[in-house]
C-alpha cells in the first residue's frame, strides 16, 4: 500500500517548491481567551491559552492579557493540538498538511534526502512553513520485496544475520523508527519471520521502534508474535470470526502494541471515494487541480464497502480492549492527499466505534506518546504551539475539525499561506485557453545546433539512471531529407523495475510542470530506426506511471498520428511530459525522430 508515485521521489521539485512558500510572519504572542481546550486527552470548557514565541506559555491563562498580545475570541470555538497523522510516504506537497491543521506527518518510506532535509530544518527551528516529519527513511524488504516496485535502489535483506548491519546503517541515516514490510502475493518477496523477529530485535537494541506494515490476519499476528511495537496498516475483508477476532484482540493487548488501521487507503483499494470531504467545497478549495485528482482516484475500479467491515469489527474491539488505536491514513496513494485525509481518518475511526474523543486522541497524543515524539500532541505548559483552532465541538460531531478558524506551526499563525494556496488555486479554476499551440502545430524547433521548442522547457534526454537504473542515452542532431532530426541512442539496462531511455518534451516552464495543451487532440511525429518497438509515454496530473502508446520505427521514414484521447488516463490539461522511449525490454536502440506536431484536429 506504499504510494505507487513514489518514483517521483528523488525529483527535487519537491523540496524546491516548498522552498518557495512565502516565509511565514514571526512567532510572536497570541492569547486564545474563553475557548473550549482538547488537550489531547480529555475536554476543557472556558480555558484561556496564552503562546508565546514557538511555545504555549500558559494552556490555563488567568488575568490580563499582556501587553502586544494579539487576543483571539475563543467563544464557541475549540482549541486542539496540531494533528498528528501516523502514517504517510511525504515526498512532496510538505506545506499542505499545514493548511489541515495537520502539523506533524510520521513517514513510512521517504528518500533519505528528504529526510534528512527535513530533519535538518527542525533541528534549526527553521521548519514553521511545513508539517514536521518523523521518518523510517528505507523500509525493510526482501530482495524483489513490496517496496522495491518503485524503481528507487534501496538497500535489502534476506537472512537474520543481516539484520543488524541493516538497522545500524539505517540509524546511521537518520531513520526516526525501522519499517518493516511482511507483504506477500502480487508477484512481492516476503522477509521471513525469522529476518523480521531479527530486524525487531536489532531495532529494539539501537532503541529504536519497529513497526510491520502488513495486510492480512496471519501476517499481522505473526508480527506482533515477534515482538513488533506497532502494526502500520489492518487489512480488508468482508469479516473475521469471533474467535479470530478475539484472539488477534487480545495478542495485541498482551503484546502493548498499538495500531494504524489507515481506513483511508483501505477505502481506496476498496473502491470507495472520500465523498465527505470531496464534496465539502471550503475544504477542497485548499488543494489544486492536480491534488483533487489524486484524492477523487481510489485505486478499486469498482466501490465495495463490504471490504470495510473485518477492519472496522478490529478497530473496534481494539479500541475497547484500550489498545492504542492511531489515525494514519497512507497520504501518498491515490485516494487521498496530505493533510485533508485525516479529516476523513477521524469520521471513518467515529464510524468504526470509536467516540469523537477517542478519535481526536488517536491524531494527537496516542501518536505522540506510541512514537515518543518530543513535546507535541498535547496543549501543555511548555510544549510545541502547534495548535488549531475549529468552530463548533468535535467531541460532539467530529467533522467540526474541517471548519478550520485558524491553525499555527511553532507559534506562527498559517492563515497567510492558506489564503495564499486558495488564492492559486481560484487562479487556476479560472477559465482558460491553455497553451496557445504553434500555426503548424510543429514543437520540434530541430536545427543542426539545437533542439529548440515553442513554449515549455523543451526537449531533453530521459533515461532511469536518476532513479537508481542503470539505462543511458545519446542524442544527436542529423540531416534529414525535411531538415534536422533527433537520433537517439538508448542502451536499456536492467536496474529499473521498467527500465527506459528515450527523448523527452517537457511542455511546462519548467521540466515536469504541468502545462495546458487541452487544445491539443493529436500528436504526430515522423520516425525511422532499427525496426524495433518503441513507445510514446505522456505524463500528466498526479500520475506518475505515464501512459503509453507503442509504435514502430522501421528502417525507412514513416508519420504516426496518435489521438491523445487513447492515452488511457491523461488529462491534456495537465501534461507535463511527453516521451518517446526505448524499453523495458533490454538492449540497444537507435531511432531517428523529426516534425513532432500537437495538432487541434
Amino acid at each position: 500500500m506504499i504510494q505507487r508515485r513514489l518514483q517521483s521521489l528523488l525529483c527535487t521539485c519537491g523540496l524546491a517548491a516548498s522552498a518557495l512558500i512565502a516565509a511565514p510572519a514571526l512567532a510572536a504572542t497570541w492569547l486564545i481567551q474563553d475557548v473550549r481546550v482538547f488537550d489531547g486527552e480529555k475536554m476543557q470548557e472556558h480555558r484561556s491559552v496564552l503562546v508565546d514565541g514557538a511555545r504555549i506559555a500558559d494552556d490555563n491563562f488567568h488575568g490580563k492579557a499582556p501587553a502586544g498580545a494579539t487576543v483571539i475570541d475563543g467563544k464557541g470555538r475549540t482549541l486542539l493540538p496540531g494533528l498528528i497523522d501516523a502514517h504517510v510516504h511525504a515526498f512532496r506537497y510538505f506545506d499542505l498538511p499545514l493548511y489541515f491543521g495537520v502539523t506533524t506527518q510520521i513517514d513510512m518510506f521517504t528518500g533519505v534526502q528528504a529526510m534528512q532535509d527535513v530533519t535538518a530544518k527542525m533541528a534549526r527551528g527553521d521548519n514553521a512553513g511545513q508539517a514536521d516529519m518523523y521518518s523510517a527513511g528505507t523500509l525493510a524488504t526482501a530482495p524483489g520485496g513490496h517496496g522495491t516496485e518503485y524503481g528507487m535502489v534501496i538497500p535489502t535483506l534476506s537472512k537474520p544475520e543481516e539484520a543488524q548491519a541493516w538497522v545500524d546503517a539505517r540509524v546511521a541515516e537518520g531513520s526516526y523508527f525501522i519499517k518493516i514490510v511482511m507483504e506477500q502475493g502480487h508477484g512481492f518477496k516476503s522477509l521471513d519471520i525469522a529476518t523480521v523477529k531479527a530486524l525487531i530485535e536489532a531495532a529494539h537494541k539501537r532503541g529504536k521502534l519497529a513497526v510491520v506494515h502488513i495486510s492480512n490476519l496471519a501476517d499481522a499476528r505473526a508480527a506482533l508474535e515477534a515482538g513488533a511495537d506497532g502494526l502500520v496498516h489492518l487489512f480488508v475483508g468482508q469479516s473475521i470470526s469471533k474467535e479470530d477476532l478475539d484472539s488477534f484482540t487480545q495478542l495485541a493487548k498482551i503484546k502493548k502494541a498499538f495500531v494504524i488501521p489507515t481506513f483511508s487507503v483501505m477505502e481506496s483499494i476498496a473502491g470507495v471515494r472520500a465523498a465527505d470531504i470531496i464534496g465539502d467545497a471550503s475544504f477542497s478549495s485548499l488543494l489544486d487541480k492536480a491534488q483533487k485528482q489524486q484524492l477523487g482516484a481510489p485505486y478499486g475500479a469498482n466501490a465495495k464497502p463490504e471490504l470495510l467491515a473485518a477492519p472496522q469489527a478490529v478497530t473496534a474491539a481494539l479500541s475497547k480492549a484500550g489498545v492504542p488505536v492511531l489515525a494514519g491514513t497512507d497520504a501518498g496513494n491515490s485516494g487521498t492527499q496530505y493533510g485533508i485525509s485525516l479529516h476523513h481518518e477521524l469520521q471513518a475511526l467515529t464510524q468504526a466505534g470509536l467516540t469523537p474523543l477517542q478519535a481526536l486522541a488517536s491524531a494527537t497524543s496516542a501518536p505522540a506518546q506510541a512514537f515518543k515524539l518530543p513535546q507535541r500532541g498535547r496543549i501543555v505548559k511548555g510544549y510545541k504551539a502547534d495548535l488549531l483552532l475549529v468552530d463548533g465541538d468535535p467531541s460532539a460531531d467530529i467533522t467540526a475539525t474541517r471548519r478550520i478558524v485558524d491553525v499555527w506551526k511553532d507559534g506562527v499563525s498559517v492563515a497567510p499561506l492558506r489564503k495564499q494556496q486558495m488564492a492559486a488555486v481560484a487562479i487556476e479554476a479560472l477559465p482558460s485557453a491553455g497553451q496557445a499551440l504553434p500555426a503548424d502545430g510543429r514543437i520540434s524547433l530541430f536545427s543542426k545546433d539545437q533542439m529548440g521548442s515553442p513554449f515549455g522547457a523543451g526537449w531533453m534526454p530521459s533515461h532511469d539512471a536518476f532513479l537508481g537504473g542503470k539505462s543511458s542515452v545519446d542524442i544527436k542532431l542529423v540531416d534529414n531529407a525535411s531538415g534536422a532530426a533527433a537520433q537517439v541512442n538508448a542502451n536499456v539496462a536492467a536496474g529499473f523495475a521498467y527500465p527506459w531511455a528515450g527523448l523527452a518534451f517537457m511542455p511546462g516552464r519548467q521540466p515536469m510542470q504541468a502545462a495546458n495543451l487541452s487544445s491539443a487532440k493529436v500528436l504526430k511525429f515522423r520516425v525511422r530506426g532499427d525496426g524495433q518497438q518503441y513507445s510514446v509515454a505522456v505524463m500528466s496530473g498526479e500520475n506518475r506511471i505515464p501512459a503509453s502508446l507503442p509504435f514502430q520505427a522501421g528502417t525507412e521514414w514513416r508519420e504516426v498520428a496518435m489521438a491523445l484521447a487513447d492515452f488511457k488516463g491523461v488529462d491534456t490539461s495537465t501534461i507535463s511530459m511527453i516521451g518517446f522511449n526505448a524499453g523495458p525490454k533490454t538492449g540497444s536502440y537507435r531511432f531517428e525522430i523529426a516534425d513532432v506536431r500537437l495538432l487541434a484536429q
